[in-house]
Protein backbone atom coordinates (compact mmCIF):
# COMPACT_ATOMS: atom_id res chain seq x y z
CA UNK A 1 0.00 0.00 0.00
CA UNK A 2 1.47 3.41 -1.01
CA UNK A 3 1.89 5.95 1.80
CA UNK A 4 -0.93 7.91 2.88
CA UNK A 5 0.16 11.51 2.12
CA UNK A 6 -1.19 14.93 3.58
CA UNK A 7 -2.42 17.96 1.95
CA UNK A 8 -2.90 21.37 3.56
CA UNK A 9 -5.47 22.85 1.09
CA UNK A 10 -6.05 25.90 3.12
CA UNK A 11 -3.30 27.70 4.25
CA UNK A 12 -3.09 30.39 7.78
CA UNK A 13 -0.54 31.40 9.06
CA UNK A 14 0.72 29.93 12.71
CA UNK A 15 0.31 32.71 15.14
CA UNK A 16 -3.17 33.40 13.61
CA UNK A 17 -4.02 30.22 14.52
CA UNK A 18 -2.44 30.10 17.60
CA UNK A 19 -3.66 33.08 18.83
CA UNK A 20 -7.59 32.51 17.64
CA UNK A 21 -7.87 29.02 19.53
CA UNK A 22 -6.24 30.35 22.51
CA UNK A 23 -8.88 33.74 22.24
CA UNK A 24 -11.89 30.75 21.65
CA UNK A 25 -14.13 30.42 24.25
CA UNK A 26 -17.48 28.29 23.55
CA UNK A 27 -17.19 25.51 21.85
CA UNK A 28 -18.93 22.27 20.13
CA UNK A 29 -17.65 19.17 19.30
CA UNK A 30 -17.21 18.28 16.02
CA UNK A 31 -14.87 15.20 15.57
CA UNK A 32 -12.22 16.45 17.92
CA UNK A 33 -12.29 19.79 16.92
CA UNK A 34 -13.55 22.75 18.24
CA UNK A 35 -16.39 25.21 16.94
CA UNK A 36 -15.49 26.40 13.46
CA UNK A 37 -13.83 28.89 12.39
CA UNK A 38 -10.34 31.26 13.70
CA UNK A 39 -7.63 29.25 12.29
CA UNK A 40 -8.71 25.40 13.22
CA UNK A 41 -7.55 22.60 11.62
CA UNK A 42 -9.76 19.72 10.78
CA UNK A 43 -8.10 16.05 9.95
CA UNK A 44 -10.09 14.61 6.83
CA UNK A 45 -9.20 11.31 5.74
CA UNK A 46 -10.10 10.35 2.29
CA UNK A 47 -10.42 6.89 0.87
CA UNK A 48 -11.30 6.23 -3.00
CA UNK A 49 -12.35 2.48 -3.93
CA UNK A 50 -10.43 2.02 -7.16
CA UNK A 51 -8.99 4.49 -10.10
CA UNK A 52 -11.01 5.29 -12.55
CA UNK A 53 -12.55 8.69 -14.34
CA UNK A 54 -15.50 9.16 -12.39
CA UNK A 55 -14.06 8.27 -8.45
CA UNK A 56 -11.40 10.78 -9.63
CA UNK A 57 -13.68 13.50 -10.68
CA UNK A 58 -15.15 13.16 -7.42
CA UNK A 59 -12.21 13.30 -5.11
CA UNK A 60 -10.85 16.07 -7.14
CA UNK A 61 -13.41 18.03 -6.45
CA UNK A 62 -13.53 17.36 -2.68
CA UNK A 63 -10.74 18.50 -2.56
CA UNK A 64 -10.73 21.57 -4.53
CA UNK A 65 -13.93 22.55 -2.59
CA UNK A 66 -13.09 22.05 0.49
CA UNK A 67 -10.04 24.24 -0.40
CA UNK A 68 -12.56 27.16 -1.22
CA UNK A 69 -14.50 26.38 1.62
CA UNK A 70 -11.26 26.20 4.13
CA UNK A 71 -10.59 29.94 3.13
CA UNK A 72 -13.84 31.33 3.13
CA UNK A 73 -14.04 30.16 6.84
CA UNK A 74 -10.38 30.39 7.90
CA UNK A 75 -9.99 26.93 8.79
CA UNK A 76 -7.67 24.21 7.78
CA UNK A 77 -8.98 21.14 5.72
CA UNK A 78 -6.00 18.85 6.25
CA UNK A 79 -6.35 15.77 3.82
CA UNK A 80 -5.00 12.14 4.24
CA UNK A 81 -5.63 10.47 0.80
CA UNK A 82 -5.48 6.91 -0.20
CA UNK A 83 -6.82 4.53 -2.68
CA UNK A 84 -7.17 0.51 -1.91
CA UNK A 85 -7.77 0.30 -5.57
CA UNK A 86 -10.69 -2.74 -4.62
CA UNK A 87 -8.46 -4.22 -2.42
CA UNK A 88 -10.71 -4.96 0.77
CA UNK A 89 -7.30 -5.90 3.21
CA UNK A 90 -5.95 -2.62 1.96
CA UNK A 91 -8.86 -0.84 2.48
CA UNK A 92 -9.26 -2.21 6.08
CA UNK A 93 -5.62 -0.83 6.53
CA UNK A 94 -6.49 2.70 5.18
CA UNK A 95 -8.99 3.07 7.67
CA UNK A 96 -7.23 1.53 10.51
CA UNK A 97 -4.69 4.07 9.63
CA UNK A 98 -7.57 7.20 9.65
CA UNK A 99 -8.39 5.98 12.69
CA UNK A 100 -4.56 6.35 14.70
CA UNK A 101 -4.55 9.10 12.91
CA UNK A 102 -7.62 10.54 14.57
CA UNK A 103 -9.00 12.10 12.06
CA UNK A 104 -12.30 14.21 12.61
CA UNK A 105 -14.24 13.00 9.41
CA UNK A 106 -13.91 10.04 7.19
CA UNK A 107 -15.28 10.25 3.51
CA UNK A 108 -15.72 6.93 1.73
CA UNK A 109 -15.96 7.38 -1.68
CA UNK A 110 -18.02 4.53 -3.23
CA UNK A 111 -19.73 1.87 -1.49
CA UNK A 112 -17.71 -0.55 -0.43
CA UNK A 113 -15.48 2.07 0.90
CA UNK A 114 -18.26 3.69 2.64
CA UNK A 115 -18.95 0.11 4.21
CA UNK A 116 -16.42 -0.54 5.68
CA UNK A 117 -16.02 2.97 6.91
CA UNK A 118 -19.31 2.80 8.59
CA UNK A 119 -18.51 -1.06 10.68
CA UNK A 120 -15.01 1.13 11.65
CA UNK A 121 -16.71 3.58 13.25
CA UNK A 122 -19.39 2.57 15.39
CA UNK A 123 -17.67 2.51 18.32
CA UNK A 124 -15.78 5.57 18.27
CA UNK A 125 -18.85 7.77 16.45
CA UNK A 126 -16.10 9.31 13.85
CA UNK A 127 -18.56 11.05 11.27
CA UNK A 128 -18.37 9.04 7.88
CA UNK A 129 -19.66 11.41 4.55
CA UNK A 130 -19.81 8.87 1.57
CA UNK A 131 -20.06 9.72 -2.07
CA UNK A 132 -21.61 8.46 -4.99
CA UNK A 133 -23.14 5.35 -3.31
CA UNK A 134 -25.81 4.21 -5.48
CA UNK A 135 -28.08 2.39 -3.16
CA UNK A 136 -27.10 3.49 0.28
CA UNK A 137 -30.80 2.22 1.77
CA UNK A 138 -29.88 -1.15 -0.11
CA UNK A 139 -26.55 -1.05 1.36
CA UNK A 140 -28.25 -0.87 4.98
CA UNK A 141 -25.37 2.45 5.73
CA UNK A 142 -28.45 4.53 6.66
CA UNK A 143 -32.35 4.37 7.70
CA UNK A 144 -33.75 6.66 4.91
CA UNK A 145 -32.49 9.64 2.75
CA UNK A 146 -33.84 11.79 4.63
CA UNK A 147 -32.59 10.80 8.29
CA UNK A 148 -29.63 8.23 7.98
CA UNK A 149 -30.01 7.77 12.10
CA UNK A 150 -26.47 7.19 12.45
CA UNK A 151 -22.95 8.68 12.05
CA UNK A 152 -23.00 8.51 8.30
CA UNK A 153 -24.66 10.46 5.33
CA UNK A 154 -23.23 11.56 2.08
CA UNK A 155 -24.03 11.78 -1.98
CA UNK A 156 -25.98 9.09 -3.85
CA UNK A 157 -25.54 8.61 -7.44
CA UNK A 158 -28.81 6.68 -7.55
CA UNK A 159 -29.72 5.60 -11.39
CA UNK A 160 -32.91 6.28 -12.74
CA UNK A 161 -32.97 2.74 -14.99
CA UNK A 162 -35.90 3.01 -16.86
CA UNK A 163 -34.64 6.65 -18.02
CA UNK A 164 -31.72 4.64 -20.12
CA UNK A 165 -34.06 1.96 -20.92
CA UNK A 166 -35.94 4.53 -22.52
CA UNK A 167 -33.22 5.93 -24.55
CA UNK A 168 -31.82 2.18 -25.90
CA UNK A 169 -34.98 2.01 -27.29
CA UNK A 170 -35.78 5.92 -28.13
CA UNK A 171 -32.71 4.99 -30.49
CA UNK A 172 -33.58 1.49 -31.74
CA UNK A 173 -37.59 0.89 -31.26
CA UNK A 174 -37.31 -2.28 -33.04
CA UNK A 175 -34.63 -3.66 -30.32
CA UNK A 176 -35.16 -7.64 -29.56
CA UNK A 177 -32.03 -8.28 -27.29
CA UNK A 178 -30.42 -6.85 -24.92
CA UNK A 179 -27.12 -7.45 -23.02
CA UNK A 180 -26.83 -6.52 -19.33
CA UNK A 181 -22.98 -6.60 -18.56
CA UNK A 182 -21.63 -5.90 -15.05
CA UNK A 183 -19.84 -7.42 -12.08
CA UNK A 184 -22.51 -9.42 -9.16
CA UNK A 185 -20.21 -8.31 -6.72
CA UNK A 186 -20.69 -4.78 -7.46
CA UNK A 187 -23.57 -3.32 -5.20
CA UNK A 188 -24.01 -0.45 -7.08
CA UNK A 189 -25.37 -2.82 -9.82
CA UNK A 190 -27.60 -4.81 -7.66
CA UNK A 191 -30.64 -2.74 -8.02
CA UNK A 192 -30.17 -1.35 -11.37
CA UNK A 193 -30.02 -4.71 -13.11
CA UNK A 194 -32.96 -5.82 -11.22
CA UNK A 195 -34.94 -2.89 -12.30
CA UNK A 196 -33.56 -3.10 -16.11
CA UNK A 197 -34.91 -6.84 -15.86
CA UNK A 198 -38.29 -5.49 -14.82
CA UNK A 199 -38.13 -3.38 -17.67
CA UNK A 200 -37.53 -5.79 -20.11
CA UNK A 201 -39.65 -8.03 -19.17
CA UNK A 202 -42.33 -6.10 -19.17
CA UNK A 203 -41.74 -5.33 -22.78
CA UNK A 204 -41.74 -8.59 -23.92
CA UNK A 205 -37.71 -8.14 -24.61
CA UNK A 206 -35.22 -10.93 -24.60
CA UNK A 207 -31.70 -10.02 -22.00
CA UNK A 208 -29.25 -11.94 -21.79
CA UNK A 209 -26.28 -11.09 -18.89
CA UNK A 210 -22.63 -11.52 -18.94
CA UNK A 211 -20.27 -10.78 -16.00
CA UNK A 212 -17.30 -10.28 -14.71
CA UNK A 213 -15.16 -9.14 -11.72
CA UNK A 214 -12.19 -7.92 -13.51
CA UNK A 215 -10.30 -6.34 -16.78
CA UNK A 216 -9.62 -9.70 -18.60
CA UNK A 217 -13.47 -11.02 -17.58
CA UNK A 218 -15.36 -8.10 -18.56
CA UNK A 219 -13.41 -7.87 -22.12
CA UNK A 220 -14.34 -12.42 -22.22
CA UNK A 221 -18.01 -10.74 -21.48
CA UNK A 222 -18.31 -8.37 -23.88
CA UNK A 223 -17.08 -10.53 -26.56
CA UNK A 224 -19.45 -13.13 -25.52
CA UNK A 225 -22.24 -9.93 -26.08
CA UNK A 226 -20.89 -9.58 -29.29
CA UNK A 227 -21.68 -13.56 -30.09
CA UNK A 228 -24.92 -13.58 -28.34
CA UNK A 229 -26.09 -10.85 -31.10
CA UNK A 230 -27.12 -8.33 -28.83
CA UNK A 231 -28.76 -5.13 -29.70
CA UNK A 232 -27.53 -2.99 -27.24
CA UNK A 233 -25.72 -3.52 -24.10
CA UNK A 234 -26.88 -1.60 -20.67
CA UNK A 235 -24.43 -0.87 -17.77
CA UNK A 236 -24.80 0.71 -14.23
CA UNK A 237 -22.58 2.77 -12.12
CA UNK A 238 -20.42 -0.11 -12.02
CA UNK A 239 -16.84 0.51 -11.39
CA UNK A 240 -15.83 -2.83 -12.08
CA UNK A 241 -16.89 -2.42 -16.10
CA UNK A 242 -16.02 0.95 -15.09
CA UNK A 243 -12.38 0.35 -15.29
CA UNK A 244 -12.59 -2.25 -18.13
CA UNK A 245 -14.26 0.30 -20.56
CA UNK A 246 -11.18 1.28 -22.75
CA UNK A 247 -10.76 -2.69 -23.04
CA UNK A 248 -13.72 -2.91 -24.29
CA UNK A 249 -15.26 -0.11 -26.24
CA UNK A 250 -13.83 -0.81 -29.75
CA UNK A 251 -15.22 -4.61 -29.51
CA UNK A 252 -18.46 -3.36 -29.04
CA UNK A 253 -18.36 -0.47 -31.39
CA UNK A 254 -16.58 -2.60 -34.00
CA UNK A 255 -19.90 -4.85 -33.66
CA UNK A 256 -22.24 -2.24 -34.44
CA UNK A 257 -23.42 -2.98 -30.49
CA UNK A 258 -24.49 0.75 -28.44
CA UNK A 259 -23.12 0.48 -25.03
CA UNK A 260 -25.53 2.79 -22.43
CA UNK A 261 -23.67 3.15 -19.11
CA UNK A 262 -24.57 5.31 -15.70
CA UNK A 263 -21.94 7.52 -15.62
CA UNK A 264 -20.72 10.15 -18.16
CA UNK A 265 -16.70 8.71 -17.62
CA UNK A 266 -18.09 5.43 -19.30
CA UNK A 267 -19.08 7.82 -22.56
CA UNK A 268 -15.13 9.72 -22.20
CA UNK A 269 -13.66 5.97 -21.86
CA UNK A 270 -15.73 4.79 -25.23
CA UNK A 271 -19.45 3.60 -24.27
CA UNK A 272 -21.38 5.17 -26.60
CA UNK A 273 -23.80 6.97 -23.95
CA UNK A 274 -23.48 7.56 -20.60
CA UNK A 275 -26.36 8.88 -18.44
CA UNK A 276 -26.69 9.79 -14.76
CA UNK A 277 -25.02 12.26 -12.38
CA UNK A 278 -22.84 14.97 -12.87
CA UNK A 279 -19.91 13.27 -10.81
CA UNK A 280 -17.79 17.08 -10.55
CA UNK A 281 -20.91 18.78 -8.73
CA UNK A 282 -21.39 15.61 -6.42
CA UNK A 283 -18.02 16.13 -5.34
CA UNK A 284 -18.40 20.01 -5.05
CA UNK A 285 -21.74 18.58 -2.55
CA UNK A 286 -20.15 16.46 -0.67
CA UNK A 287 -17.24 18.50 0.40
CA UNK A 288 -20.35 20.84 1.34
CA UNK A 289 -21.24 18.40 3.55
CA UNK A 290 -17.98 17.97 5.21
CA UNK A 291 -17.97 21.47 6.09
CA UNK A 292 -21.23 21.63 7.39
CA UNK A 293 -20.88 19.04 10.01
CA UNK A 294 -16.94 20.08 10.89
CA UNK A 295 -17.35 23.29 10.68
CA UNK A 296 -20.90 24.28 11.29
CA UNK A 297 -21.64 21.33 14.26
CA UNK A 298 -24.18 19.70 11.83
CA UNK A 299 -25.55 16.70 13.18
CA UNK A 300 -24.26 13.58 10.81
CA UNK A 301 -27.15 11.78 11.88
CA UNK A 302 -29.53 14.08 10.81
CA UNK A 303 -28.41 15.27 7.63
CA UNK A 304 -30.43 13.82 4.30
CA UNK A 305 -28.77 11.97 2.14
CA UNK A 306 -28.31 14.62 -1.21
CA UNK A 307 -29.50 12.73 -4.76
CA UNK A 308 -29.08 14.55 -7.75
CA UNK A 309 -31.05 14.96 -11.36
CA UNK A 310 -29.92 12.31 -13.37
CA UNK A 311 -31.03 13.92 -16.64
CA UNK A 312 -27.83 14.53 -18.88
CA UNK A 313 -27.37 12.29 -21.38
CA UNK A 314 -23.35 12.27 -22.39
CA UNK A 315 -22.73 11.04 -25.95
CA UNK A 316 -19.44 10.21 -27.44
CA UNK A 317 -19.56 11.37 -30.58
CA UNK A 318 -16.95 9.02 -32.06
CA UNK A 319 -18.58 6.29 -31.06
CA UNK A 320 -21.92 7.67 -32.71
CA UNK A 321 -20.21 8.23 -36.00
CA UNK A 322 -18.45 3.90 -35.80
CA UNK A 323 -22.11 2.99 -35.25
CA UNK A 324 -23.61 4.87 -38.16
CA UNK A 325 -25.90 7.22 -36.42
CA UNK A 326 -26.18 11.09 -36.96
CA UNK A 327 -25.73 13.17 -34.12
CA UNK A 328 -28.51 15.26 -35.10
CA UNK A 329 -31.33 12.62 -35.55
CA UNK A 330 -30.16 10.41 -32.16
CA UNK A 331 -30.37 13.49 -30.26
CA UNK A 332 -33.87 14.73 -31.28
CA UNK A 333 -34.64 10.90 -30.24
CA UNK A 334 -33.26 11.62 -27.06
CA UNK A 335 -34.22 14.58 -26.09
CA UNK A 336 -38.00 13.34 -24.46
CA UNK A 337 -36.34 11.23 -21.93
CA UNK A 338 -33.37 13.61 -20.81
CA UNK A 339 -32.92 17.01 -19.56
CA UNK A 340 -29.48 17.71 -21.23
CA UNK A 341 -27.69 15.94 -23.84
CA UNK A 342 -23.78 16.83 -23.60
CA UNK A 343 -21.51 15.87 -26.16
CA UNK A 344 -17.35 14.08 -25.53
CA UNK A 345 -14.78 12.15 -27.03
CA UNK A 346 -13.10 8.95 -26.24
CA UNK A 347 -9.91 9.90 -23.62
CA UNK A 348 -8.72 8.49 -20.32
CA UNK A 349 -9.43 11.89 -17.88
CA UNK A 350 -11.85 14.58 -17.85
CA UNK A 351 -9.92 17.47 -19.21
Amino acid sequence: MKNIFKKLLALGLASVMTMSLAACGETADAGNQSAAGDGQVFKVGICNYVDDASLNQIVENIENRLAELGTENNVTFEISYDNCNADANVLSQIVANFIADDVDLMVGVATPVAMVMQGATEDNQIPVVFAAVSDPLGAGLVDSFEAPGANITGTSDYLDTNAIMNLIFAANPDAEKIGLLYDMGQDASTAAIADAKAYLEEKGVEYVERTGTNVDEVMLAAQALVTDGVDAVFTPSDNTIMQAELAIYETLAEAGIPHYAGADSFALNGAFLGYGVDYANLGVVTAEMVSDILVNGKDVSAEPVRTFDNGTATVNTEICEQLGYDFDTISAAFEPYCTKIETIVTAEDFE
